[in-house]
């Protein structure tokens, strides 16, 4: 197996974990929207759903985003390994302080499984329809710095991440005022 190849595998399984990591983040903050609203059930259905959803949050962290972290990460490593040249531009920085983000987000999300498994979140569904915005807008960074890397136009980028965070917030707020009726 040549390097090319070995990198050709790598970029494939880095890519697999990437779309693994995604998808288990909008399942996991998903299930927490209807955790948040099982909150407001009588006491013996808010018991049973909540408990439900969270062995649910706990299954899909541990057996979705853990592994997918893991291999995202692992590739994604190797592949700088085999281009470590790639450490030194700027689309390359940028994109692994979004992928940080990302990271931090994950962890940021077992904190709310913890909060609520002890029924100590605050969080309404409303905010963790939010919540569960975050990953999309990181996302959408970073795969345009990986697509365009030094093409990229960071002021372009910089506005077009703002306007689509915007029209995010506007399309949760808007969703919000129609499940009300």
């Amino acid at each position: 197996m040549t390097l090319s190849d070995l990198y050709a595998v790598a970029k494939a399984l880095h890519l697999i974990g990437v779309v693994s990591w995604m998808a288990g983040l909008f399942y996991l903050v998903r299930l927490m929207v209807y955790h948040a609203e099982a909150m407001a059930f009588p006491e013996a259905a808010r018991l049973l759903l909540t408990r439900q959803y969270n062995k649910m949050e706990w299954k899909a962290y541990n057996i979705i985003l853990k592994p997918a972290v893991i291999i995202t990460w692992s590739f994604g490593v190797m592949m700088l390994f085999i281009q470590p040249a790639w450490l030194l531009q700027p689309w390359m920085q940028g994109k692994l302080c979004f992928i940080l983000l990302l990271t931090g987000y994950t962890h940021y999300c077992k904190g709310h499984i913890q909060l609520l498994e002890l029924d100590r979140s605050t969080f309404t569904h409303l905010q963790y329809r939010a919540l569960n915005e975050i990953p999309t807008i990181l996302m959408v960074a970073i795969i345009f710095l990986a697509v365009f890397k030094n093409g990229i136009n960071w002021l372009y980028l910089s506005l077009g991440i703002t306007g689509f965070t915007a029209l995010i917030i506007y399309a949760v707020l808007k969703a919000n005022k129609a499940s009300r009726f």
